[in-house]
């Protein structure tokens, strides 16, 4: 009798190994799995694009606010930054006309202070470097006498990525469009 006793007990599986077992197994299975997903989300292409279009899109955003924020007594660095941002017809513009704009900066005595309020890429060609973005911004004027204005607007930019980075290479105003209300 103690024989039988003692082969059924032994054929009975001891839960807590078995559950280690199987609690292993599971762990195994899910790590594969998500290993699998996290590579092929880190190999994305999608995802690749999309850091392009959010580096477009910070840069043009940036640019924008650069362009359209001029302080008179700091005036030098104002215009490096200007043509730091830029590439192209439009930094070749700058930099010709950057002495005349320098006079009359300086004897307006005006502070322009520009801040973006929202921007969105419009197109964009990563395989050529280039991309378009609409970016709405305040730019506060503070004339020589103390007054100030507030004025909104829409931007439209033309980026072109030069050595790794999106550099404004046309700026323009966006059309206010849209049939009248009636």
């Amino acid at each position: 009798m103690k024989r039988a006793a003692r082969v059924r007990t032994a054929l009975r599986l001891r839960p807590l190994p078995a559950l280690a077992l199987a609690l292993t197994l599971i762990a195994g299975g899910f790590a594969a799995w998500a290993g699998q997903d996290w590579y092929g989300a880190a190999h994305d292409e999608e995802a690749g694009y999309a850091a392009q279009r959010d580096a477009a899109l910070t840069a043009g955003e940036q640019a924008v606010q650069n362009l359209n924020t001029l302080d008179h007594r700091e005036l030098k660095t104002g215009l490096d930054l200007w043509e730091s941002s830029t590439t192209g017809d439009l930094h070749e513009q700058l930099a010709a006309g950057r002495q005349e704009f320098s006079d009359q900066v300086k004897e307006a005595r005006t502070v322009s202070t520009a801040r973006v309020l929202s921007g969105a890429v419009t197109e964009l060609d990563d395989r050529a470097g280039r991309a378009r973005v609409l970016v709405a911004l305040r730019v506060t004027v503070k004339a020589a006498d103390g007054a100030t204005s507030d004025k909104d607007s829409r931007m439209l930019g033309e980026l072109t990525r030069t050595d790794g980075t999106w550099k404004l290479s046309a700026l323009g105003q966006a059309p206010v469009g849209g049939n009248p209300a009636g």
